[in-house]
C-alpha cells in the first residue's frame, strides 16, 4: 500500500498540533494595497519569521494576471509541454521552467514592487533570481510530496533565511483545487521532512491576485487538484546573493534577451557584483561585459 501523505489535510483553522492558521485572521493578515508603508513589509516579514510564511492580498492586479496566463498558454501550446513523468513534479501537472527566456511579461515578475521589498527584507537586497517557473496543477492530480525548497543545502538547521519563495495565485488557489500545503512554523526545525512522513498541513488558501512568500525552510507542497477546474501559479523564487541558483540565469536567458532587461532585473539575475565582490570577471562586473561597455574595474576601489 501506497503512504499519501497528501489524504491528511487540515483545513485552515487549528491543526491537531494546535497551531492555529493565519489564513483564518483575516483581520489580523497584513496586505500590500500600500506597499511602500513601512509597516506593512516589516509585518510580513515578521510573520515569514514567526510561521515561515505570509500572504499579500490583491497584490497583482487583473491585466498582469491575463497576460501572465495567456502567456504561459501560449508556451505550452507552441512549445508542446507535457506533465512530468514522477511524483515529485507531478503526472499531471504542467510545469514551464525558464520563464524569463520565455517572454517578455515575464520581466515585470522578479521585480514587481508589491512583492520584492518583502523578498530583500527577508534575505537582503543582493538577492537573485532562483528560479521562475509556472506550475499547473491540473484535476486529478495526486499532493506533491512534503519538502523544503533548501533542503539540498548542507547547513545546520534551523539557519538564517537563503532561500525566499513566493508563489503568485494566477488562478484562485483553494484546499480542493491544489492550493500549496503547508507546516507552519517548520522553518525553524532542526531537519527537513522525510519523504512521506505524516504531518499535518494547512491549505494556503488565496484569491487570484495573491501572493504566498515563505522561508525556504518551509514544509510544504502542491496539494492534491479534486475539481474539474486547473489551478495556476507562478513560483518566482530568490535566493542569497552568494548561493548558486537553481536555475542557471546566466546560461539559460539569451544574452540578447538579457540586455533587454532594466537595471534591477540584471542585478538580480546576477549580472552584478553581490556587496561589489562576488560575481567578479578580471575585477569588473559583468553587466560591463553584457553591454560592451568596456571594462571598469571596481572590486577594490574604494569610493567605487
Amino acid at each position: 500500500m501506497t503512504w499519501r501523505p497528501w489524504e491528511r489535510v487540515a483545513r485552515p483553522g487549528r491543526d491537531e498540533a494546535g497551531v492555529t492558521s493565519a489564513l483564518t485572521r483575516t483581520a489580523a493578515r497584513p496586505t500590500l494595497s500600500g506597499m511602500s508603508s513601512e509597516v506593512n513589509i516589516e509585518s510580513h516579514v515578521a510573520r515569514i519569521e514567526r510561521d515561515g510564511y505570509t500572504i499579500i492580498e490583491g497584490a497583482i492586479d487583473d491585466a498582469l494576471l491575463s497576460s501572465l496566463r495567456d502567456d504561459l498558454e501560449r508556451i505550452e501550446r507552441d512549445e508542446g509541454v507535457r506533465p512530468a513523468e514522477n511524483i515529485f513534479e507531478g503526472t499531471r501537472t504542467v510545469r514551464i521552467y525558464n520563464l524569463l527566456a520565455r517572454g517578455k511579461v515575464f520581466e515585470s515578475v522578479p521585480v514587481h514592487d508589491s512583492v520584492l521589498p518583502v523578498v530583500e527584507r527577508v534575505l537582503d537586497r543582493g538577492c537573485l533570481v532562483s528560479s521562475v517557473s509556472s506550475i499547473a496543477i491540473d484535476p486529478g492530480e495526486a499532493a506533491q510530496p512534503l519538502h523544503a525548497d533548501d533542503q539540498v543545502i548542507p547547513l545546520p538547521r534551523p539557519h538564517v533565511p537563503i532561500v525566499c519563495n513566493t508563489m503568485w495565485a494566477v488562478t484562485d488557489f483553494t484546499a480542493e483545487n491544489g492550493a500549496t500545503r503547508l507546516v507552519p512554523g517548520s522553518h525553524r526545525r532542526d531537519r527537513a521532512p522525510e519523504f512521506g512522513e505524516p504531518v499535518e498541513t494547512i491549505a494556503a488558501e488565496m484569491r487570484r491576485g495573491s501572493v504566498l512568500v515563505f522561508h525556504g525552510s518551509l514544509w510544504h507542497g502542491g496539494g492534491a487538484n479534486t475539481t474539474a477546474e486547473r489551478r495556476v501559479g507562478l513560483a518566482m523564487n530568490y535566493c542569497a546573493g552568494w548561493m548558486r541558483q537553481q536555475e542557471n540565469q546566466q546560461l539559460g536567458i539569451p544574452l540578447d534577451v538579457a540586455r533587454g532587461f532594466g537595471p534591477r532585473l540584471r542585478k538580480l539575475c546576477g549580472f552584478g557584483l553581490y556587496r561589489a565582490l562576488i560575481g567578479h570577471i578580471d575585477r569588473c562586473s559583468p553587466v560591463d561585459l553584457l553591454d560592451d561597455a568596456g571594462r571598469r574595474v571596481v572590486v577594490g576601489v574604494i569610493g567605487g
